[in-house]
């Protein structure tokens, strides 16, 4: 799919699908182990994330033009948090090694967004969070102790991340998911599975919930319709309802109309293939 539009191979490993999947081996395995294991190993893959960046030197005089970087470019970290900074740290040095061994037109260099491979070593502390999750519902505890638990690790993880991140020890990044932003995003998650847990499972009143369960039923088939034909989709209604058609709700409302038309007609892609029970799962 990271090849599509290219003429040739592009060996690309930062994107989200390939992050799973890098991480998915070890999630697995770890899924045999008991809950206690579970817990050591995202202490273990979050600190020795956190170090293994933190031990990294922060390159003096560096050339920030040479990857892409404004040199005064204002999200730059100063002091610690400087050896997060964008594609001067420890993920984007592993990739200008790495990636180079692979076919390319020309030498990698950067990464425009600052995204990189080693992401998926904190992602799997992500996946390791929903192992957890996950564990917890398949035990069927009684709905006030579940709820407790779902919100007490929601609020502690908040907390963490957020404390990490003001007290400079690890800066929040989302796109190279530094630990902090790991924990931050991942209280998060525990509280939204937490309120859905409440509206839906808890009282058994799931009804509401079915158009969002079509889109989760088949995530990844979604995720791929997102990225391949949503081009195709959006011409097929220009063909068919006039080029100008989204046009006509203004600047303002043109991208999301245009956005809900095109979820629309992937919806009820997605709702033939859930009455058909057709689902695309690892």
């Amino acid at each position: 799919m990271r090849s599509t539009g290219s003429g040739r191979t592009n060996y690309t490993f930062e994107d989200t699908l390939t992050q799973i999947g890098l991480g998915y081996l070890f999630l697995f395995l770890l899924g045999f182990a008991t809950r206690a294991w579970h817990w050591l190993a995202l202490a273990v893959v979050l600190v020795g994330y956190w170090a293994a960046f933190a031990l990294y030197p922060v390159p003096s005089n560096f050339d920030y033009a040479a990857v892409g970087v404004p040199a005064n470019w204002s999200e730059h970290f100063t002091g610690f948090a400087a050896h997060w900074n964008k594609n001067s740290n420890l993920a984007w040095r592993f990739d200008t090694w790495f990636l180079n061994l692979f076919p390319r037109k020309e030498p990698f260099r950067f990464n425009g967004g600052g995204y990189a491979t080693l992401s998926f070593i904190p992602t799997l502390g992500t996946m390791i969070l929903g192992l957890i999750a996950g564990g917890w519902l398949k035990d069927r505890p009684s709905v006030p102790r579940l709820l407790l638990q779902l919100i007490g690790v929601g609020i502690g993880c908040l907390a963490a991340g957020y404390a990490l991140h003001r007290l400079g020890v690890c800066p929040s990044v989302k796109r190279i998911w530094t630990p902090s932003w790991t924990l931050f995003s991942g209280g998060w998650c525990f509280l939204f599975l937490a309120g859905f847990y409440l509206l839906s499972d808890a009282p058994g009143w799931a009804g509401w919930s079915f158009p969002l369960r079509v889109i989760g039923a088949n995530s990844i088939a979604i995720y791929c319709l997102a990225h391949l034909i949503d081009g195709f989709v959006l011409k097929s209604i220009g063909t068919h309802l006039g080029p100008s058609i989204f046009k006509e709700f203004g600047d303002t409302w043109e991208p999301l109309v245009r956005g809900g038309a095109v979820l629309v007609v992937f919806w009820l892609i997605l709702l033939w293939m859930y009455v058909k029970k057709i689902f695309i799962r690892i």
